[in-house]
């Protein structure tokens, strides 16, 4: 802990954050003013007495006990514990938290300690408990492990010495790599680096080159990196790939022996245009009887993939298929995904299936699921089948639109149950030869998707239900569910308080509030100019899905029970739920949970980077489609406001780019977190979450993915700054809530 000089305008706040500090170092020391008075340097009589009455309130704050007269001692020695850091806490600003292994947060102070603590390193932390209610505060101690060993970035070379200018935003600048293997030849290369040490009294950290990616900005060696950030990877292992050539594509007549026959039944796929990979496939069929019998077909990719090969392997690693704006990157080999697994028209075809017995009205009867063959007799785009919903001729009209029909009957039971409806605007980029951006165009989202969108859902829940409702044991199968959690208290509370000031107060008790709350809280602003603010809030406030052995629900779904059964090429628990569903249905032991608990937490991990991966690819094109319009204005909505200003997200392209607060030059501007908005003192002038605007594109920086903008002054102008808008005060002189800029 560095010494603090004597200076003028040492506040009280600042001694009890030392002693506490100091405490916290050295616990079994005998405290006495002339100590701490030497250790921290204070020479001011004043500040003297200061540090005395301090150490007196301490005391009768039962942080510290009296041994003898201006001698005191720790009333309770700290704790010590490991957990993980972020620079989030739910206290004030400069301070974040360390999270323990049993969830207790600990509040810690990030100018306080001297290590180099990164976003999501494990560390150890001495704690004790604060001077507010049951607050806990602590001080790091040591760095247990580094939440990321590698970064991706630009090399540059001064003379003997390379630096490595990460592509992340982190809190460092550079990463210092010595003397460059190649020298000036590597000058200006993308590359990855390995993080190996930085000291406490060094500015920027060590690390090593671990690949030469190749020369920064051409697509493919961006694409690559952008992979290599997430640490992700775009090759494929060659032992791998040549496992899966020698697997034999015969079905033979013993194993179709086996199977449920669906191979004269009426069956067809529903995809992109450009989808190679075609994993599930509907059945239509109508009964004596008047009723329908639908079945989901998914290809039964764990036929071919033996647990523990080592094409399985190299997929639960993988976890999941990577979708960039101009790739995919399968999680298994080519001759699975796009061959044996792949289920095209006209060819025998090994599945799992899940068969419904359905009524007119969308309801049903009853279910059978297990493996089977099918024939796919049709393979459609999503354009085909909605042309065929609109009245279009094809022999398989009358299938598609009863299908068509059913789904849009479970789709409104679903929401009438309570689902949440968080359907957006997407856009897809037109790319030329060479991968640059040349255009961009809507994404249709049409009755087709939601055909597809509902039997995948039905067949997933029911899955889910069957399993945890069979007998193995005392507590039954051990399951992979995916599950959402409701909205946290906090963000619960923070989005109900907004609603209530823009005039649509929550009466009921916060427990009650689920899909159907919130969906009344949507309609009420249908129409309104707050419209998009209130579903920007709303998307925010939710939790994410994740995958678990321990059934919470889907809250956004409204599901008690549900899973991911339907894609199993590209999704690795899918391959986990078919081989449990088999345990169940040939009754066989269950797997352990504990070794299903730690693999549903891999393949959760493992999603949120291709996810991160997928939304920095469209970043990257995003930045790179506007660095050619620069000067050009468009029309937007605010996405985000923080202090330092607001970001605009472009209605046409979906670009997202940061208006700096710097660059408003008519007022001085005000952060209201509790409000979302930047507010100026003298006008009233307001920018806020989910408020339309007219920016120009002044900047664009491909290296690190940013796009700055700013404001057409003729638009946006709330000239009356002792307006009401909706029941919140905009009058002048509220800057002092906020933070000045």
């Amino acid at each position: 802990m560095p010494r603090r000089n004597s200076r003028p305008g040492i506040s009280k706040q600042d001694i009890i954050a030392w002693v506490l500090d100091y405490t916290m170092l050295h616990p079994h020391e005998e405290l006495n003013n002339r100590l701490l008075s030497h250790y921290f340097r204070i020479k001011d009589r004043g500040v003297q007495h200061l540090l005395e009455v301090v150490l007196g309130e301490l005391t009768d704050q039962g942080y510290l006990r009296r041994i003898a007269f201006g001698r005191y001692q720790l009333a309770q020695l700290p704790q010590e514990g490991i957990g993980i850091y972020s620079t989030y806490s739910p206290a004030q600003d400069k301070k974040a938290c360390v999270t323990l292994e049993n969830g207790t947060i600990i509040t810690v102070d990030r100018e306080r300690h001297s290590m180099h603590v990164l976003e999501g390193d494990t560390v150890r932390v001495v704690y004790h408990k604060g001077k507010r209610g049951n607050e806990l505060v602590g001080r790091i101690v040591g760095i247990e492990k580094r939440a990321r060993e590698f970064y991706v970035g630009t090399l540059y070379v001064q003379g003997r010495a390379g630096f490595v200018v990460p592509t992340a935003r982190v809190p460092f600048k550079a990463i210092v790599v010595g003397y460059p293997v190649g020298g000036r030849r590597q000058d200006g290369m993308k590359v990855r680096v390995r993080l190996l040490d930085w000291q406490e009294d060094e500015r920027y950290p060590e690390g090593e080159i671990v690949e030469i990616l190749g020369q920064s900005g051409t697509n493919e060696v961006e694409m690559h990196a952008i992979l290599s950030e997430y640490d992700l990877p775009y090759t494929y292992p060659e032992a791998v790939t040549k496992a899966a050539e020698k697997i034999s594509d015969e079905i033979t007549a013993k194993e179709i022996a086996t199977r449920r026959d669906f191979r004269g039944e009426c069956t067809f796929t529903i995809d992109p245009l450009t989808a190679k990979d075609f994993d599930d496939a509907l059945s239509y069929k109508q009964l004596a009887s008047g009723h329908y019998e639908i079945g989901v077909h998914i290809a039964d990719v764990t036929y071919y993939v033996k647990e523990g090969d080592e094409i399985d392997a190299e997929a639960q690693s993988r976890g999941t298929s990577v979708y960039l704006v101009d790739r995919t990157v399968p999680m298994l080999p080519e001759k699975l995904c796009n061959d044996l697994c792949s289920l095209r028209p006209n060819e025998d075809k090994l599945t799992y299936s899940v068969l419904f017995e359905m009524d007119a009205h969308g309801k049903v009867l009853s279910s059978w699921m297990g493996r089977s063959v099918i024939r796919s007799q049709q393979r459609f785009t999503y354009e085909e089948v909605q042309a065929i919903i609109e009245g279009g001729a094809s022999p398989y009209a009358a299938a598609v639109r009863t299908l068509n029909d059913l789904a849009q009957k479970i789709r409104t039971e679903r929401f009438r149950n309570g689902a949440i409806d968080f359907s957006t605007e997407e856009v897809r980029f037109q790319l030329n030869e060479k991968g640059e951006p040349v255009g961009v165009e809507p994404v249709a989202y049409t009755e087709s998707h939601q055909l597809i969108e509902e039997f995948m859902l039905l067949a997933n829940r029911t899955v889910a239900e069957f399993v945890a409702k069979a007998r193995k044991g005392e507590k039954g199968y051990p399951f992979v569910y995916r599950v959402h959690a409701r909205p946290k208290e906090e963000k619960l509370d923070s989005f109900l308080r907004i609603i209530a000031k823009l005039g649509v107060p929550y009466k009921e008790a916060r427990e009650q509030f689920d899909g159907k709350a919130l969906a009344s809280v949507l309609a009420a602003f249908k129409g309104k100019p707050e419209e998009h603010f209130v579903g920007i809030l709303a998307v925010r406030s939710m939790e994410k899905a994740i995958y678990s052995t321990e059934n919470i629900g889907h809250y956004g779904l409204a599901f008690p029970y549900y899973t991911h059964f339907t894609s199993p090429i590209r999704r690795y628990p899918d391959m986990m739920v078919h081989r449990i569903l088999s345990s169940v249905l040939a009754a066989e032991a269950p797997v352990r949970e504990t070794q299903l608990a730690s693999a549903c937490q891999l393949a959760s991990n493992q999603e949120k980077m291709a996810a991160d991966a997928e939304r920095a690819s469209i970043k990257y094109k995003q930045v790179e489609y506007l660095s050619h319009r620069l000067g050009k204005v468009f029309s937007g909505v605010i996405s985000g406001v923080m202090d330092y200003g607001f970001y605009v997200e472009l209605s046409d392209s979906k670009c997202e780019g940061l208006v700096s607060v710097r660059d408003l030059q008519d007022d001085m501007y005000f952060y209201y977190a509790d409000e979302f908005c930047l507010r100026g003192s003298h006008t009233g002038r307001e920018f806020r979450l989910g408020d339309a605007v007219e920016v120009r594109v002044v900047r664009t920086d491909l290296e690190k993915r940013l796009v700055d903008f700013e404001v057409i002054e003729e638009t946006h102008y709330r000239a009356n700054s002792t307006q009401t808008r909706k029941g919140i005060n905009t009058t002048k002189g509220q800057h002092k809530k906020g933070r000045r800029k």
